[in-house]
């Protein structure tokens, strides 16, 4: 578990010392509640599909896509059989 920790400590000290990371997002909980549609019907929730995981998220900052997608591949989950899903911000 120490290495691990390392590891994913490591990924992220570098990260920051390039100046990419600009929140590090907390552990998200697995409870919640989704509101649907016109009728605004609220249930139990986030569910997502069953061979999926959100456990948490970075704000990074990239000059573009490319750029993001190779800091992405640092990311020690993908040692595993883990995936880093990428996504720009739009603002309103």
């Amino acid at each position: 578990m120490q290495q691990a920790m390392k590891k994913w400590m490591d990924w992220k000290d570098a990260l920051e010392k390039d100046g990419h990371i600009k929140q590090l997002g907390e552990r998200l909980d697995g409870t919640g509640k989704v509101v649907r549609g016109k009728a605004k019907a609220v249930t139990d929730g986030p569910y997502v599909e069953v061979k999926d995981s959100i456990q948490g998220y970075m704000l990074l900052e990239a000059k573009d896509m490319d750029q993001a997608v190779e800091l992405a591949k640092g990311c020690p989950v993908l040692e595993g059989d883990g995936t880093v899903e990428i996504r720009p911000l739009v603002s309103m």
